[in-house]
C-alpha cells in the first residue's frame, strides 16, 4: 500500500454548519490537528484549508475542502495535483445516512452512495478506486417517502445531546483508527475499524 499522505474530511465551510451531522468529516480532522497543536490556514489555491501533522515519513496534511460538499472534489483534485500525490495516498472521511450512528466502514474503493460529496469527488478524480472512511449519522424516521423529505434537514441538523457521548465515542475510534491505517495499511485497519462496538450503546 502507498503511504497515506492526504486525509481529506467532507463538510460544508462556516459556523453555521460546524455542529451538523454533514460535518463530520470536519470533526475528525479538528480533533486530530488539536491533539497535534497543530492549525488549519487557508490555502486559496487549494480551495480549502490545510495542516500538517507530524515529521518525516510519517508526515500527513489534512485538508478541509471550503467549496460547500457539492463541489468537494475540486479541493480535492486541486490538492492532489499541486502536491503530486496519486488517489491511492488519499483518505477521505465521509458521514454515511445509510449507517447508524457508532458504526463505521473502511473501504478501499466503492460508489457514491448517494452522498454529493463522495459524487464530486468521483466526478473531479475519474475515478472511485479511493479509499474511504464512512462514518454512520444515522438516518430521518419514518418511512421511505418520509426519510427523502427529511434527509436536508437531518443532514444539516445537529447531534442531539443524547447523542453527544456516543459522537465523542465515535471521534476518538476514527482518530485512532486513522494511526493504524498509517502504521498498518486499510486492510488491518479495517478489521477493526468495520467490528467497531460503541460502549455507549451498551446503555
Amino acid at each position: 500500500m502507498a503511504p497515506l499522505m492526504l486525509l481529506v474530511g467532507l463538510g460544508n465551510p462556516g459556523n453555521n454548519y460546524a455542529s451538523t451531522r454533514h460535518n463530520v468529516g470536519f470533526m475528525v480532522l479538528d480533533q486530530l490537528a488539536r491533539a497535534a497543536g497543530a492549525s488549519f490556514r487557508l490555502q486559496v489555491k487549494l480551495h480549502g484549508e490545510l495542516a500538517d501533522l507530524g515529521q518525516g515519513d510519517r508526515r500527513i496534511r489534512l485538508l478541509k475542502p471550503q467549496t460547500f460538499m457539492n463541489e468537494s472534489g475540486r479541493s480535492i483534485r486541486a490538492c492532489l495535483d499541486w502536491y503530486g500525490w496519486g488517489i491511492e495516498q488519499m483518505l477521505v472521511v465521509v458521514d454515511d445516512m445509510d449507517l447508524p450512528l457508532g458504526k463505521l466502514r473502511l473501504r478501499a474503493r466503492g460508489s457514491a452512495g448517494g452522498h454529493n460529496g463522495l459524487l464530486s469527488t468521483i466526478e473531479h478524480l475519474g475515478s472511485d478506486e479511493f479509499a474511504r472512511l464512512r462514518i454512520g449519522i444515522g438516518a430521518p424516521l419514518g418511512d421511505q417517502e418520509q426519510r427523502k423529505n427529511r434527509t436536508v434537514a437531518h443532514v444539516l441538523g445537529s447531534f442531539s445531546k443524547g447523542e453527544q457521548e456516543l459522537l465523542s465515542e465515535v471521534l476518538k475510534e476514527v482518530c485512532q483508527g486513522i494511526e493504524l491505517i498509517q502504521r498498518q495499511g486499510i486492510e488491518k485497519a479495517g478489521n477493526r475499524l468495520n467490528g467497531f462496538k460503541a460502549t455507549a450503546l451498551d446503555g
